[in-house]
């Protein structure tokens, strides 16, 4: 008798759940870093006008690990459907709780008198606020993207099906560019109107829906460019599985 642990499709469904769920959660504690487009890049600003805001672009550091989100819950979905899909977005928003929970935790443990000051050197005189300014986000901040993200992987899902049942196996690209497109329009704008808008920083309006449109921009063309890696990875899942078992997978994830 196989054992679970010894089939492959178990195997592959494990390593896409942890890989998912590591990228979701980095994402949600990096995030709290706003980065400079431009001054990353090394070009001038391109003091960008939207919505009567302007100036340089701004994202949060946790864009840059959300397209990798997007694929591995395009490719769960290709061949563990929507359970698999489901049972993944509420593991990891489990475990971003349970992060968060912890990170408060260690920010209200007594630090010992000569670790504050160890990084002064470095430009850091209190290593004890400066840790509590990174790691706790205010809980705007975190229920926000929490929210956002059940939102936003439980639209995806849907999508997802719904253009399958119409393109069947084929045009792979058009039903993961597809069902971003409209999971990540309301994942973008949520997380920031519950953070910012509700949240003690009341954001004007037009601030919101700038921040809100590039990030999703953003989003948006990150997936179009990881198009190819999301076929690099349906042909290394048949290369691993063998071609009859992947088949038997997708018809049983199109089937629900």
């Amino acid at each position: 008798m196989t054992r679970p642990i010894d089939d492959r499709s178990a195997r592959l469904f494990i390593a896409l759940a942890a890989f998912f769920c590591v990228n979701a959660v980095l994402a949600e504690f990096i995030g709290v870093k706003i980065f400079a487009l431009e001054d990353t890049l090394g070009i001038r600003p391109l003091e960008w006008n939207l919505f009567g805001q302007t100036g340089s672009l701004s994202f949060t550091a946790g864009t840059l690990l959300w397209p990798i989100v997007f694929i591995m819950t395009d490719t769960i979905n290709e061949y563990f459907g929507r359970r698999g899909v489901r049972f993944i977005s509420w593991l990891a928003a489990a475990l971003i709780v349970y992060g968060f929970a912890f990170a408060f935790i260690a920010i209200h443990l007594a630090p010992a008198p000569w670790w504050t000051g160890v990084a002064s050197d470095q430009g850091v005189p209190d290593y004890q606020a400066a840790f509590a300014a990174v790691f706790g986000q205010g809980l705007w901040t975190i229920w926000g993207s929490l929210v956002a993200f059940m939102l936003g992987q439980l639209i995806d899902v849907n999508i997802y099906h719904r253009i399958r049942r119409r393109t069947g196996d084929r045009q792979a690209w058009l039903r993961a560019t597809g069902s971003t497109a409209v999971s990540q329009l309301i994942d973008s704008f949520v997380v920031l109107y519950i953070a910012f808008v509700l949240g003690p920083q009341h954001w004007e309006m037009s601030l919101f829906l700038a921040i809100g449109t590039l990030n999703y921009l953003y989003k948006m063309l990150a997936a179009i460019a990881l198009i190819p890696l999301l076929y690099l990875a349906r042909a290394a899942i048949r290369r691993y599985l063998g071609d009859a078992r992947a088949t038997e997978l997708q018809a049983q994830a199109a089937e629900g």
